[in-house]
């Protein structure tokens, strides 16, 4: 979607309330977030070394910022997420099953092919996994986790609507969450492009998890885009919810359980990256040598601009946005941080 202004939208908190509100909003949900999952914050890495292999290919075409460290003689990459960083963390923390991280992940995403409402070159989002045991590698596992995710989404929202009473015009998230696979909505909307089908979704079920994503479907086309090496794609999905500012749907978070030794070998070969397989953190997984994980994202603006019921993510995250974005927004009265 292009920048679009809402007729008559309005901020629903000042620009001075709005920055308390973020605050607020992202220390309650990581207590709810943590105690839901049993995880913990930990320290993580702005960059890594390209050669580890632990940066994150997303669908494959993304450059990561990179630049030379003179003292190592190296080349880093800006993160692009921390999917892979985070099983290798998991492994040298000694975390055990039922037990797991979260940490603030801030990467830049320079090939973002649009800058709208809802996408920014600045990605800021809770990265987190968790160490499960095999048996729990299963479809009702991610199921529960889900729900577990959308439940502190909901408890944040109340706490801040009951702080902030303008933000109860915004109503209320639905916590009962609707399954679906992107299959089943391939076949419930043949003629429609798979963003096209997120919106009549979520138009029937405000909130929906939408699973099996990366593996091509019946079409011949996936749903979208993942890399191969860290969500099992048969295992993995997005939480959706509808954003009724926007009159859209809302991707808040991708996550999955993630590749075992058997899949992560299916998937590099279906995605045409077998020379990945040299790099330490898949030699490591294909080894057997890292714990069974199950993880994800959650982005942090986009999680303020839903609750706070803003129109741009720029009104919670400073960026760089076109000039047309900029003069838009300013001729209808919305403040780009």
């Amino acid at each position: 979607m292009a920048t679009i202004i809402p007729q008559g939208y309005k901020s629903l908190l000042n620009v001075y309330d709005t920055q308390k509100a973020i605050g607020l909003l992202k220390r309650l949900f990581e207590d709810n977030l943590s105690g839901a999952l049993g995880i913990h914050r930990v320290s993580a890495p702005l960059f890594v070394e390209e050669q580890t292999g632990l940066n994150d290919n997303l669908n494959g075409y993304e450059r990561p910022v990179s630049f030379e460290i003179n003292a190592t003689g190296t080349e880093a990459q800006v993160v692009q997420s921390l999917a892979k960083w985070k099983r290798m963390a998991l492994k040298v923390y000694d975390f055990h099953p039922g037990h797991g991280l979260y940490t603030d992940m801030n990467a830049i995403r320079r090939d973002e092919d649009v800058l709208d409402n809802l996408h920014s070159v600045y990605v800021d989002q809770w990265d987190w996994e968790k160490v499960i045991h095999e048996s729990e590698r299963t479809e009702e596992y991610l199921k529960d986790t889900v729900r577990k995710i959308v439940k502190a989404v909901c408890q944040t929202q109340q706490t801040l609507q009951a702080l902030y009473p303008a933000l109860k015009c915004l109503g209320t998230l639905q916590e009962d969450v609707t399954f679906i696979t992107a299959q089943e909505l391939e076949d419930r909307y043949p003629d429609l492009t798979p963003k096209e089908r997120e919106d009549a979704i979520t138009r029937i079920h405000p909130t929906v998890f939408i699973m099996g994503i990366g593996a091509p479907l019946r079409s011949g086309k996936p749903h979208d885009g993942r890399s191969p090496d860290y969500d099992d794609w048969s295992l993995n999905g997005d939480i959706l919810f509808r954003n009724e500012v926007l009159d859209c749907p809302f991707e808040l978070s991708s996550m999955g359980i993630r590749v075992s030794p058997q899949s992560l070998d299916r998937q590099l070969t279906a995605a045409g990256c077998d020379d990945r397989r040299e790099r330490l953190y898949h030699r490591m997984l294909l080894n057997g040598e890292l714990p069974f994980t199950i993880g994800g994202g959650i982005g942090q603006s986009r999680l303020c601009m839903l609750l706070l019921g803003k129109a741009h993510i720029g009104e919670v995250q400073s960026s760089v946005w076109p000039a047309e974005t900029t003069e838009a927004c300013r001729k209808a009265g919305v403040l780009l941080l």
